[in-house]
C-alpha cells in the first residue's frame, strides 16, 4: 500500500504537482491520466522512491513492483527464464538446487554426501520458500501470456528484440506477487491477445494498481477510480468511479459549467446595460455601482473555465530532391546469439513510396530499420544508398536522443544548422518553452522524448524516414498530429508500427513481412495482421 500526504513534486525548479494526498489500497486500480508531460511518469517514479518529493510524507508498506518505460535493465547475459524468476529469487535458488545435486552425484565418500544433502535441504527448502514449482509454473503461464514464445525462454536477453525485452520486464513483475504495482504503458508492444490477457489477469488482481495507459480499451476493462493530472493547477482530480462514467461525468461537467457561464455572462451584460443607463443620474448612481459589483461577483463566482491544453505543432521535413530509389537492400541477414532474426531481406524504397513493415516480436523490424538506419551492421548483405539519400530515423526507444545532453543539445545535434531563436522556435512548436529546452532529455517522459525526436526530424531534409513505432507514449491529441504529418508527408516513410491509426495515415502501397522477407502489394487483407505484429 502507498499512503501520500501532502507531496510537492518537483523537477528542478518546476512545480509539477503540489499538495497531493491520496492512498492506494488493495483493491483500487487507478487510471492515471493526463497529457504528456504533465508529471505523469514522475509522480510514479516519485511513488516508487526513484524521485524524491519536495515536500510531503510518503509511506509505502509491503511490496512494490514498478514496470517503467525504458525497459533495458536486465543483464543482457541473462536468460529470460532466469530474468523472470528472479523477481522472486527464485532464479538464484533454482541455480543452487542444481548445484546441490551435482555435489550429491560426485561425492566420493559419505561425508561428502552428508555435506552435500545437507546443502541440498537447505537449497530445497529456500526453493519452497520463494513459492517452489507452483511459482515456477505461474511464471511460465505469465510469459506465455504476455506473448513470450517458449523458443525464447531460454536465450539471453539481450538477443531479444525492444519489444520481447519489454515483454520480458512485464512478466517479471506480474510473476512476483507484488503488493502493489505501479504500471507504465504496460500495453506498449503487446499484441491483441497479449493486450486481452493482461487486462484479464489485472481485472482479477487483487492488490493495489495505478496505471500510465492511453490504451482507452485497458483503462475502461479494469479501472475503477482515475486520477486527472492537471498541470496548470499543478494538482490531481481525484474520481472514484470506472473510466466510461469518468468520461461521462467529465462531459456533463464541461456542459454544465459551458450553461453556467453563458447564464452568468447573461445576466452580467444585463446589469451593466441597466448600470449605465442610471449612472449618468445622481439618485441612481449608487444603485448602478452596486449592480456592477454583483456582475462581477456573478463571474467571480464561478468555476473556472478548463483551459484548452496545448496541442505541439508536429510536422515532418520538407524531403530534398533525390533519385528514383534513394535506399535498397540486398540480401541483409543478421542473428543474435545463434537465433536468426533477418534472412535474406531485399527491399527497394522508391521516391515517395510508404512501406508498412508487419511482423511477430522478435520476428527483426527494428532490426531492420536499424541497419538500414546505420546503426546496426547486418551479418550479409548490404544497404544501398541511392542518389542524394537524406535518412530519418525515428527509433521506438530513443536511441537517438543523448540523455546526458538537454532538449535544446539534442536539437543543435540533429540540425546544427538552426540557430538559437530558430532552435528554440522549433522547440516551441513541439511544446518545449522557455526554461523546458534547459532540462536533461533523461527527464523526459515517454511521450515528451517522442516529441523531441520528431522535432530533430523537421529541418533534416530527410527523404526517407524510418519510424519505429512513433505514436508510442503518445496522449490522443499528439498522437493525432503526428498521424497527419505522416498522412500529408510527401517522402517515402518506412514504418513499423502495431498502431491500425498509424497505418492507415500511413496509406501503404506496399508491404513487407518478416521473418520471411516477402514483400507484397497492401491490401486490406493485410490489416488484419497489424493487431498481431
Amino acid at each position: 500500500m502507498i499512503t501520500v500526504r501532502g507531496v510537492d513534486v518537483r523537477v528542478g525548479a518546476r512545480l509539477l504537482l503540489s499538495d497531493l494526498s491520496f492512498h492506494i489500497a488493495p483493491g483500487d486500480r487507478i487510471g492515471l491520466v493526463g497529457r504528456n508531460g504533465a508529471g505523469k511518469t514522475t509522480l510514479l517514479h516519485t511513488l516508487t522512491g526513484r524521485h524524491h518529493p519536495a515536500a510531503g510524507d510518503l509511506t509505502r508498506t509491503g511490496s512494490l513492483g514498478h514496470l517503467a518505460q525504458d525497459s533495458r535493465t536486465a543483464d543482457p547475459d541473462t536468460t529470460v527464464t532466469d530474468r523472470i524468476l528472479s523477481a522472486r529469487g527464485l532464479d538464484r535458488a533454482v541455480r543452487a538446487l542444481r548445484a546441490a545435486e551435482n555435489a550429491m552425484a560426485r561425492a566420493g565418500d559419505a561425508s561428502q554426501e552428508r555435506v552435500a544433502m545437507a546443502a541440498y535441504a537447505r537449497a530445497e527448502a529456500d526453493f519452497q520458500a520463494r513459492g517452489g514449482y507452483a511459482a515456477q509454473a505461474e511464471a511460465a503461464r505469465i510469459a506465455a501470456g504476455v506473448g513470450l514464445p517458449p523458443r525464447v525462454m531460454d536465450q539471453p536477453v539481450g538477443t531479444l528484440s525492444s519489444g520481447q525485452r519489454r515483454r520480458v520486464e512485464l512478466a517479471r513483475i506480474l510473476a512476483a506477487d507484488h503488493d502493489t504495482l505501479l504500471l507504465d504503458e504496460p500495453t506498449n508492444h503487446l499484441d491483441a491477445d497479449s493486450t486481452a490477457w493482461l487486462r484479464a489477469f489485472l481485472t482479477s488482481y487483487r492488490g493495489g494498481l495505478m496505471v500510465i495507459s492511453h490504451d482507452t480499451d485497458l483503462l475502461a476493462g479494469i479501472v475503477n477510480r482515475v486520477f486527472h493530472l492537471d498541470p496548470a493547477r499543478a494538482t490531481i482530480d481525484v474520481h472514484n468511479t470506472t473510466w466510461r462514467a469518468y468520461l461521462t461525468q467529465r462531459a456533463a461537467d464541461e456542459r454544465r459549467r459551458t450553461r453556467e457561464r453563458a447564464n452568468a455572462e447573461r445576466k452580467a451584460a444585463a446589469l451593466r446595460t441597466q448600470a449605465d443607463k442610471m449612472r449618468s443620474h445622481v439618485s441612481t448612481a449608487v444603485a448602478a455601482k452596486n449592480m456592477v459589483r454583483r456582475a462581477e461577483r456573478l463571474l467571480a463566482d464561478l468555476e473556472p473555465a478548463r483551459r484548452t491544453e496545448k496541442t505541439a505543432r508536429i510536422r515532418l521535413p520538407e524531403p530534398a530532391p533525390c533519385g528514383r530509389t534513394p535506399l535498397g537492400a540486398i540480401s541483409l541477414t543478421k542473428a543474435y546469439g545463434g537465433h536468426r532474426v533477418l534472412g535474406g531481406v531485399d527491399l527497394a524504397v522508391d521516391r515517395g513510396s510508404r512501406l508498412v513493415v508487419l511482423g511477430l516480436n522478435g520476428a527483426g523490424k527494428t532490426t531492420l530499420l536499424r541497419i538500414l538506419a546505420g546503426q546496426e551492421t547486418p551479418d550479409s548483405g548490404r544497404v544501398v544508398p541511392g542518389h542524394g539519400l537524406r535518412l530519418g530515423y525515428f527509433a521506438q526507444e530513443h536511441d537517438t536522443l543523448d540523455p546526458a545532453s538537454t532538449i535544446r543539445q539534442n536539437l543543435a545535434a540533429a540540425a546544427p544548422h538552426l540557430t538559437d531563436g530558430e532552435a528554440r522556435h522549433v522547440l516551441g512548436s513541439f511544446l518545449f518553452t522557455g526554461d523546458d529546452a534547459d532540462k536533461p532529455a533523461r527527464v523526459l517522459s515517454g511521450g515528451e522524448k517522442t516529441r523531441l525526436a520528431l522535432a530533430g526530424l523537421v529541418h533534416s531534409g530527410a527523404n526517407v524516414l524510418l519510424l519505429d513505432e512513433p505514436t508510442n507514449n503518445l496522449d490522443p491529441a499528439s498522437r493525432d498530429e503526428v498521424l497527419a504529418a505522416v498522412d500529408g508527408y510527401p517522402g517515402a516513410i518506412v514504418m513499423v508500427t502495431h498502431d491500425p491509426g498509424a497505418v492507415e495515415a500511413l496509406r501503404p502501397d506496399r508491404v513487407l513481412l518478416l521473418p520471411d522477407g516477402t514483400e507484397d502489394l497492401w491490401s486490406a487483407e493485410h490489416g488484419e495482421l497489424i493487431g498481431l505484429s
